[in-house]
């Protein structure tokens, strides 16, 4: 075996699992590439980005072409490996979301391969396994862990199986009483179903239940009758989807519908049989195609067309009338399409109301039901690969009778006429579209039962397939007397004996074992050579066949017999039956003297009888040839159409188109980002480190809250100022008791969740401590407010430090305010920063007026600005204290030149920041000294 993993990944990302799973896996893991032979013991796993299938074991991938969200991968590949490895695929479909893989998983049931699906419950993700389930008859159903042992046990139990092996080597008798359980639980008929299909599906679900002969499981089906509906579904292989093989419907809307509207007189309504329409896709896609046609069709708008869908499955039908579907019909349908005839649900796409109104769907049986008449197209596409020529031909016959002259049908791409080739005109032969043809004659329509009727479950005698009348036995005698009068039987095509009219024990006597009136089995030694090929040639030209001279033991001698098989056609009760008469024929003869031409010379009774045995030969072998021709001519035209399908195959895998992904499924990308997921908690961890150590190197407490004020983190820190311990977080903050007088902060903190503007407050503590507490709103990265974040600054030294200045101020002012001298401070920049009470007499100007004016404009007159300003700038630059004669305005509008003394602050950088001007003061008179003499 060979492992491909498609998963649903994300395009933009690198897919880690061929890594996680070499890790478990002793097998070597790929990623596939393109062009990649597919090898035994190999595990491929899908890239990112791609879509990917199979041809010839060998890995093709593509660039896909839908839009991200509608890629549906699995269905992709699944299709695409049931055409490629057909019987030998196996299909798998775990947890996952959406209903990716159930349309594949269809294809590889129709190809015979296995299907297996994880058990739902077990499933974290239960949407693509239930759908799966619902979808199509899944041979397996367990969890994940149990599917592995399951898959080899049902391999070793049932091998896959050659292509050409042959189903004629297996008990023929087992399956005919498999078919009789069948017939009689469901009233359906699979006898002319080809016998290899029925013997693939009868192995299938043998391996199910580990059955290893065919005769055990014949007994398993006695005693369980669900088993027998299981078994019948699986023969019904109900698989179809919309618009399969897109060029067939794009040609019958360009082409054939539009002349059928343009012909077709105003007013008509044209009628439609889609049999075997399983879940009604098809029947569906030709209501589509119609209304496409119509709307391309300006001649004649005033067509309609009513379509008449059937199918054996109740339960596809159900669905079919439904006309609801999972959303990955979208890899089938186009948007266009999508968006006209169906409406978005929750549940899938349901079909729109006037495509839903021109179908009607109805359970029917093609084979054994009266069939629909006076049909203008007629759809049977991918049913009649399913039944053995001569149901096949029947069927033909029966959509021939259907059909209006002229009336189209269509078959699936492996159907052909076979030898009905003269009943139908091909339009298309590629595509499988036919005309009925009006220059034929009518065929003739052969016997179709009408019903079996349901028996009781386990009963297996054969019910007869000739229902008898109660005047059946005046009929053939009638018959015999009219025609015949030596002894006679009656049979029916299968060959089970219906009436035996006179004494035939000569030449029929039962078989040994279990009763069997099958004629077949009841032929004496000497008849049984002959009578087969006589029989169906009778059946097949529906002409008398007299066999001669036929040697039969009867009692320990022989008897010459002559044999006469004719298939008759009335009366009517006796319709499709056949009469087979014995004629004895005296063992002596008394051949008459011939003549040869021109001669007198007689020939003897041995000569005419070997003329005769050599006669007979001739035509024996003549027969021989025309049959063996007759069946090479089958074997050209199934080769030619084994031809054309696999050019079909091999087109419809180069044209596949890719997939849609419907949904990204969260189980599936855990997988291929876990390793991107631990890079970010690795870098979330070394964040969240950083932050704590930030937190606490800033020795700032800090309290983080949620709404409802409840503790969800804190620092260390903060368990100075409350009793915290970790069962607190999650508790309200209010409970804890704190070392803060604080009682408004609860009140606080719902302000600022109320109005989100901070609150900042300076708080005592009860150990004569002081906190700076900054109540801020707690915002996300997507800016929502989600709690608050509370910090609490240590401010006890800084409270200390201000009351010690606030102390130095006052001792300061004092001082300024005592000294008897003109004391001005002054900035860099000459704004006055201090002003004692001295210098305000001095100037007349109260300190209040004073502080922060400029003091050259203030205080030095216009005239002298420039050099006063010269000559400080200098002092400071110099940075040396000095004096400095100044010419000032005193009070009383005076301007007396006073000498200064000059003191340069500088700040721990010993940059200058201002200058400290000092002057003698006192009263007036008392300053006269400190000015000049002309001033005074």
């Amino acid at each position: 075996l060979a492992y491909v993993i498609i998963q649903h990944l994300d395009p933009t990302q690198k897919g880690m699992l061929p890594e996680l799973l070499q890790r478990v896996s002793r097998m070597k893991v790929h990623q596939a590439k393109d062009h990649m032979v597919v090898k035994p013991n190999c595990v491929y796993v899908i890239p990112p980005n791609k879509s990917m299938s199979i041809l010839n074991g060998v890995l093709f991938l593509f660039e896909p072409i839908e839009v991200r969200g509608l890629r549906l991968p699995v269905d992709y590949f699944l299709r695409s490996l049931a055409t490629d490895r057909h019987e030998q695929s196996i299909g798998i479909v775990l947890s996952g979301m959406g209903s990716d893989g159930s349309a594949g998983l269809r294809a590889i049931k129709e190809n015979n391969g296995i299907v297996m699906v994880q058990e739902p419950a077990s499933a974290k993700f239960d949407s693509m396994p239930r759908n799966a389930i619902n979808s199509v008859m899944v041979d397996i159903i367990a969890p994940a862990d149990e599917l592995p042992q399951k898959l080899m046990l049902f391999l070793k139990q049932m091998p896959l199986l050659d292509a050409n092996y042959n189903p004629e080597s297996k008990d023929k008798s087992a399956l005919e009483k498999i078919i009789i359980l069948l017939r009689t639980q469901t009233g359906n008929d699979f006898s002319l179903y080809k016998k290899n299909t029925l013997y693939r599906r009868i192995e299938r679900r043998m391996g199910v239940h580990k059955i290893d002969k065919i005769a055990n499981y014949i007994t398993f089906l006695q005693k369980n009758p669900k088993e027998v509906d299981i078994l019948f579904k699986e023969l019904l292989i109900g698989v179809t989807n919309f618009f399969r093989d897109p060029a067939v419907w794009e040609k019958l809307c360009n082409v054939i519908l539009q002349e059928i509207i343009a012909n077709a007189p105003a007013g008509t309504n044209l009628r439609a049989w889609a049999a075997g329409c399983s879940t009604g896709e098809e029947a569906y896609t030709l209501a589509i195609i119609f209304k496409e046609a119509l709307e391309k069709t300006t001649t004649n708008g005033n067509v309609s067309l009513q379509i008449f869908a059937t199918d054996l499955d109740h339960e596809a039908v159900e669905i079919a009338r439904r006309g609801l579907y999972p959303i990955n019909i979208a890899s089938d349908v186009s948007p266009e399409r999508l968006n006209r005839f169906f409406v978005k649900t929750e549940d899938g796409y349901r079909i729109c109301t006037e495509i839903r109104e021109m179908i009607v769907f109805a359970q029917h049986n093609t084979i054994m039901h009266p069939p629909f008449t006076k049909i203008d197209i007629l759809s049977c596409r991918n049913l009649l690969i399913y039944m053995d020529a001569e149901l096949q031909k029947k069927i033909l016959k029966l959509f021939y009778y259907s059909l209006n002259n002229n009336g189209i049908m269509l078959l699936g791409s492996s159907e052909s006429l076979g030898s009905n080739i003269n009943l139908f005109k091909t339009l298309d032969g590629k595509l499988r579209i036919y005309k009925r043809s009006s220059d034929s004659h009518v065929p003739d329509l052969l016997n179709f039962p009408s019903s079996f009727s349901q028996g009781k479950p386990g009963k297996t005698n054969i019910p007869p397939t000739f229902v008898p009348t109660d005047n059946i036995q005046s009929l053939a005698d009638q018959v015999l007397l009219q025609q015949f009068s030596p002894p006679g039987v009656l049979v029916n095509e299968a060959g089970d004996i219906i009436y035996i009219s006179g004494r035939t024990g000569k030449y029929l006597e039962p078989a040994s074992g279990k009763a069997n009136l099958n004629i077949f089995s009841m032929l004496r030694e000497g008849l049984r050579t002959e009578f087969p090929l006589a029989f169906h040639q009778a059946i097949r030209k529906k002409e008398p066949v007299v066999v001669r001279n036929l040697k039969v033991g009867v009692n320990g001698g022989t008897q010459t017999v002559n044999m006469t098989i004719r298939c008759l056609d009335k009366p009517e009760p006796l319709t499709g039956t056949v009469m087979i008469v014995f004629n004895d024929v005296p063992n002596q003869i008394d051949f008459k003297p011939i003549a040869k031409r021109g001669k007198n010379k007689k020939r003897s009774s041995k000569e005419v009888e070997l003329e005769m045995e050599l006669q007979h030969t001739r035509e024996e072998m003549q027969s021989s040839v025309e049959e063996m021709q007759a069946s090479q001519e089958e074997l050209k035209s199934a080769n030619e159409e084994l031809q054309s399908s696999n050019e079909e195959l091999q087109s419809t895998n180069e044209e596949l188109t890719s997939s849609k992904e419907e949904m990204q499924s969260l189980n599936e990308e855990l997988q291929t980002v876990n390793a991107e997921l631990q890079a970010k908690v690795d870098d979330f961890t070394r964040v969240d480190n950083d932050m704590k150590n930030l937190l606490n190197s800033t020795d700032i407490a800090t309290l983080f809250l949620d709404k409802e004020l409840s503790i969800r983190r804190y620092t260390v820190q903060a368990t100075r100022i409350f009793k915290f311990i970790k069962s607190d977080i999650g508790r309200p903050f209010t409970d804890q008791a704190s070392d803060l007088i604080y009682p408004e902060m609860a009140d606080d903190a719902h302000e600022v969740l109320r109005t989100l503007v901070f609150k900042e407050r300076q708080i005592p503590g009860k150990n004569r401590q002081w906190f700076s507490v900054r109540i801020m709103p707690y915002r996300t990265f997507d800016d929502r407010i989600d709690g608050l974040v509370i910090t609490f600054i240590n401010i006890t030294e800084l409270k200390r430090s201000e009351e010690k200045l606030n102390e130095s101020e006052q001792i300061q002012r004092l001082l300024f305010n005592s000294d008897k001298d003109i004391i001005i401070k002054l900035s860099a920049r000459w704004k006055v920063l201090e002003f004692n009470e001295e210098a305000g007499r001095f100037f007349g100007v109260k300190r209040a007026d004073a502080i922060g004016k400029d003091f050259m404009e203030m205080f030095i007159p216009e005239s002298n600005r420039k050099k006063t300003e010269k000559e400080l700038k200098e002092i400071m630059d110099e940075l040396q204290d000095s004096r400095l004669n100044i010419q000032v305005k005193a009070s009383g509008s005076e301007t007396p030149l006073v000498e200064w003394s000059v003191n340069i602050l500088v700040n721990t950088e010993n940059e200058p920041t201002g200058i400290i001007l000092k002057a003698e003061g006192g009263s007036q008179e008392s300053s006269d000294f400190a000015l000049s003499g002309n001033q005074k």
